[in-house]
C-alpha cells in the first residue's frame, strides 16, 4: 500500500499534529507519459508553511484533504515514458507520499553515483541553489567583505556561509543554540557566531561584525532584519530569502523601525524566489559539484525516518531543531 500525508486543516499560528492526516491508499497506476516513483528522501522546507494558508502567493496553496507536495528524490519502479527506465533516480515535487505517479516532463534524472542521493535535496538541490543565487547574484560579496547570515545552521544558511568563505569573506552567523554556534565555528569555519536566544541581538551582531556588515543574507526577518539594518555599511546589500520568525504569526508583525537606514546608507534590499533564476542552474551545478567533490563545501543534514514522522519533522524544522538540511527518509535507498 501507499501512504501519504494530507492537509486536514489550515494551521492558525504554529502548526499542530491535528493539521495533518496520514492516509493509506493503493499504489497508483500510471498512464502514458507517466512514471511510478518510489520516494526515498523528502525535503522539509520553511516555504511549505506559507502554502498551508489559503492566500495568494507565488505558488498555489495546499488544498484541504489533498496530499501535500514537496521536493523529493526517488527511484523509478515502473515507466511509460521514453526518457526514464526502471531503476533510474529522479528528482521532482512528488513528496509527502511513498509512491507517486508523476508526469515524466516534471521529473529530472539525477546521477546518484557522484554524490549521496540525499545531497540532491541539499547542497545540489534547491537548498544549495537558493544559497548560491542569493549570495552570489543578490549579495555580490567581494573578498575581504563581511557577510552576516541569520539562521546560519539551517539548510540554506550552512551553504551560504561556506560559499562566502570560499569567496574570501569574513563570515558571521546567528543560530538558536550553543551547539549550533559551535557547529558553525568548528565544522563550517565561520569567523564568528552567536546564540541569538541568549544575547542582546544588536550588541552581539556589533561584536561579531566589528567592521560592520557588507552583505546580510536574511533567512529570519523580524528582529534580525532590524539589527542588521543598524549594522549595515554604506552601499551594503541585503538578500531577502526568508522570514521564518514570522511564518506562524497570526497577525502581521510591525516592520523594522529603522528602515530609513536603507536610504541613509544607500542599501540594496532584494527579495528573490529561486524559480526565477533557472538560467543559473547549469553554473550552480558545475560549481557546487566541484566544491562538493573537492571537500570545499560539505553537505550537512538532519534525517528523520518514516513518512508518518514527516509532520513532526516539519514542525521541528520550524522550531529550529535541525542542523543543516531537514529531510525525511521514506524508504531505503537502492
Amino acid at each position: 500500500m501507499n501512504h501519504e500525508i494530507r492537509l486536514a486543516s489550515r494551521p492558525t499560528g504554529f502548526p499542530e499534529a491535528t493539521n495533518f492526516n496520514l492516509v493509506e491508499t493503493p499504489i497508483p497506476e500510471i498512464g502514458e507519459g507517466e512514471v511510478l516513483v518510489r520516494n526515498v528522501y523528502m525535503s522539509v522546507d520553511p516555504s511549505m508553511r506559507g502554502r498551508m494558508n489559503d492566500v495568494r502567493s507565488y505558488v498555489p496553496p495546499f488544498q484541504l484533504g489533498r496530499p501535500l507536495e514537496g521536493r523529493a528524490v526517488g527511484q523509478v519502479e515502473r515507466s511509460r515514458h521514453a526518457d526514464f527506465a526502471v531503476g533510474d533516480y529522479v528528482a521532482g515535487s512528488q513528496g509527502w507520499r511513498g509512491y507517486d505517479a508523476a508526469e515524466g516532463s516534471r521529473l529530472t534524472r539525477i546521477d546518484a553515483t557522484t554524490a549521496p542521493l540525499s545531497a540532491h535535496l541539499g547542497v545540489l538541490g534547491g537548498t544549495g541553489f537558493t544559497a548560491y543565487v542569493g549570495l552570489l547574484d543578490i549579495g555580490r560579496p567581494k573578498p575581504g567583505e563581511t557577510v552576516f547570515v541569520s539562521g546560519a545552521a539551517g539548510g540554506v544558511g550552512t551553504v551560504v556561509g561556506q560559499i562566502a568563505k570560499l569567496m574570501g569573506c569574513y563570515v558571521a552567523g546567528s543560530a538558536g543554540s550553543d551547539a549550533k554556534v559551535a557547529f558553525l565555528r568548528e565544522e563550517l569555519g565561520f569567523d564568528a557566531a552567536f546564540n541569538y536566544r541568549t544575547v542582546d541581538l544588536g550588541r552581539a551582531l556589533r561584536e561579531a561584525c566589528p567592521r560592520g556588515v557588507d552583505v546580510y543574507f536574511d533567512n529570519v526577518g523580524g528582529a534580525h532584519l532590524q539589527a542588521a539594518l543598524a549594522q549595515m555599511n554604506t552601499f551594503g546589500r541585503i538578500s531577502l530569502c526568508g522570514a521564518i520568525s514570522q511564518y506562524n504569526d497570526a497577525t502581521p508583525p510591525p516592520g523594522p523601525s529603522n528602515l530609513v537606514n536603507a536610504i541613509i546608507r544607500r542599501l540594496t534590499m532584494t527579495g528573490f524566489i529561486i524559480v526565477d533564476h533557472a538560467d543559473r542552474r547549469p553554473d550552480f551545478l558545475r560549481d557546487m559539484s566541484a566544491w562538493l567533490r573537492d571537500g570545499r563545501v560539505k553537505n550537512h543534514q538532519t534525517v528523520v525516518q518514516g513518512i508518518e514522522n514527516a509532520p513532526a519533522a516539519f514542525m521541528g524544522m520550524l522550531r529550529g531543531e535541525n542542523m543543516g538540511k531537514m529531510l525525511v527518509q521514506l524508504s531505503p535507498e537502492g
